[in-house]
């Protein structure tokens, strides 16, 4: 399925470096869909549910959303760059922090969490700031943008962007 473009892996890494690609853990490899169109059709959703009702609450608006931008990582990363996706997750025993995405960009690495609201603690985010000395953390979220602290907010439709800087 990875070989004929249908889903994309998301494959763990200990982020200590660049490349990101040096570190990782195919153990901890997590497959998302090529198309969001196709994921909500597979998942029996009527797209006019999400874009007009305000109050519904679907379980899977968070996994969507992650979908969502993945695929515009995917879809905006430069033609000379190969198109990897990468994660984290904290190798503590029972700590559940993890980083949606990573992104080599400019010698750096740009931790990314996706949120399919406008709120969210940005726990997880602080961790891997904190651990990895990063300089700055970037969320997707339905709120415009912004910048929290060391943190930088970009809406969900323009994700894109956040490659392509």
């Amino acid at each position: 399925m990875i070989l004929a473009g249908l889903v994309y892996p998301v494959t763990h890494t200990a982020a200590n470096g660049i490349p990101l690609g040096a570190e990782t853990d195919e153990r901890y490899r997590r497959m998302i869909l090529f198309d969001t169109g196709l994921l909500q059709r597979l998942l029996n959703l009527d797209l006019s549910d999400i874009i007009l009702e305000n109050d519904t609450a679907f379980i899977n608006k968070g996994p969507l959303a992650e979908v969502f931008v993945g695929c515009e990582f995917v879809k905006n990363m430069p033609a000379d760059f190969p198109a990897a996706l990468y994660c984290w997750q904290r190798d503590k025993k029972g700590s559940d922090a993890e980083i949606d995405y990573l992104v080599q960009r400019h010698n750096q690495i740009w931790s990314v969490e996706v949120k399919s609201g406008k709120t969210g603690k940005m726990q997880s985010l602080r961790i891997f700031m904190a651990q990895k000395q990063s300089p700055f953390g970037i969320r997707t979220s339905l709120e415009n943008f912004c910048e929290y602290e060391n943190i930088k907010v970009y809406p969900l439709y323009a994700a894109g962007n956040i490659v392509r800087e």
